[in-house]
């Protein structure tokens, strides 16, 4: 009996062991890939993280956000001859129709279609050059230092400034920002959308092909992408164990190998939420009230903090610590609001936030008038000892 309960707990450990990933185990097909914690920008993972690549129809939710934040999405959009002439995969607009901008951004994101992107780059910019200048400034002011697009749709180009690529860091970081835009979120969940022209003579169904927002738990937005080049791609975000992750992977096979990206996601957040954990400390207030005043009208003066209740992303051997770094005694004058100190909150050693002390009140110091007049009080009070003693 004791050997069947033995043999029963090492399959068990055995099989926790096996669905415990190292980083040294992922062996990912992607040839670069990143998982990356969306509040704090922490990677938590990362392979040729920095490496410039191709990176096909991943490049659309950039294109989408900046509609997004700088364009009414109620107003129509009219068809150049240049956006109705774009290759597959397309919507099939034809020249001088007309769609709502909202419309063209589902067909952006759940079909990727070519031609609904450079409609809308040149509704938004007047050509596809000037929009991308501008698509290019907001991938910096989001950190993308190494993002360079041409197009708006994410096909292969080249221009006097370089060609099509970003890096899995970058689009990661792009999707941080874009998962932030609720109307993001609302199209890229979209299981289906109907609309038509303007017309309203042709009408089109839109169904969304992230095969993991249905087989993935958690996972809240994404985008693949495909070119000869560029291969296989796929930029995510997640929400699993109370981290909002995201992620993304370049290069991720070639045809016929379609799945590889999804097992490669699978991965990465298997990988992360084995490793990483969000933990929340509270540092102890009871020692932090209050501080002796040397010279001050008062011995002691009142403290106050900021929040003190800090959630941090760590891996789970990391060992987290609280100390409280102030002076035996502060010296009057006491200006109320002044920092005499901070909580700091360490991880393995290292400082990775501080929490200011202030001051609650203002204490004036002892000075040459307070000394004056506590011997005129001592005088007083003599002398009228003395006139009571004789009384007596």
């Amino acid at each position: 009996m004791k050997t069947i309960v033995f043999v029963f707990l090492y399959m068990i450990i055995c099989s926790v062991q096996i669905y415990s990933i190292s980083a040294d185990e992922l062996n990912l097909n992607a040839k670069a890939a990143v998982i990356m914690d969306a509040e704090s920008g922490k990677i938590l993972y990362g392979k040729s993280k920095d490496q410039k690549m191709p990176n096909a129809s991943t490049t659309k939710i950039l294109t989408c956000l900046y509609i997004l934040e700088h364009c009414d999405i109620e107003k129509k959009a009219k068809v150049s001859k240049n956006a109705a002439i774009q290759p597959k995969v397309r919507l099939g607009v034809r020249e001088g129709e007309s769609y709502k901008v909202k419309d063209l951004l589902y067909g952006l994101m759940l079909e990727s279609y070519n031609d609904c992107a450079v409609v809308l780059a040149e509704y938004a910019a007047g050509s596809v050059e000037k929009f991308e200048k501008r698509v290019n400034q907001l991938a910096g002011k989001l950190g993308a230092s190494n993002t360079h697009f041409v197009t708006p749709n994410g096909l292969d180009g080249t221009d006097k400034n370089g060609r099509h690529e970003t890096t899995a860091q970058d689009l990661a970081k792009i999707m941080a920002s874009c998962i932030k835009n609720q109307h993001f979120l609302e199209i890229t969940q979209a299981k289906q959308h109907t609309f038509t022209d303007d017309s309203g003579k042709r009408r089109f169904t839109c169904n969304n092909h992230n095969a993991l927002l249905s087989t993935m738990q958690g996972a809240i937005s994404g985008k693949t992408g495909y070119t000869s080049k560029a291969g296989y791609c796929y930029v995510g975000a997640v929400k699993q164990k109370n981290m909002t992750m995201t992620l993304s992977v370049l290069a991720s096979g070639w045809p016929p190998h379609k799945t590889y990206k999804w097992n490669d996601v699978r991965k990465l957040v298997q990988y992360a939420t084995d490793h990483y954990e969000k933990r929340e400390i509270v540092a102890d207030t009871s020692k932090i009230k209050e501080i002796y005043v040397k010279d001050g009208l008062k011995q002691k003066v009142l403290l106050k903090t900021g929040n003190l209740k800090v959630s941090f992303l760590v891996k789970k051997t990391d060992q987290i610590k609280v100390e409280s770094i102030l002076p035996s005694y502060v010296d009057a004058p006491v200006k109320k609001g002044q920092k005499i100190g901070e909580i700091r909150y360490l991880v393995n050693g290292k400082s990775q936030k501080a929490i200011p002390v202030y001051t609650k009140q203002n204490i004036k110091r002892k000075d040459y008038w307070y000394y004056f007049e506590k011997i005129i009080q001592r005088f007083t009070l003599t002398r009228e000892c003395a006139m009571i003693k004789q009384i007596r």
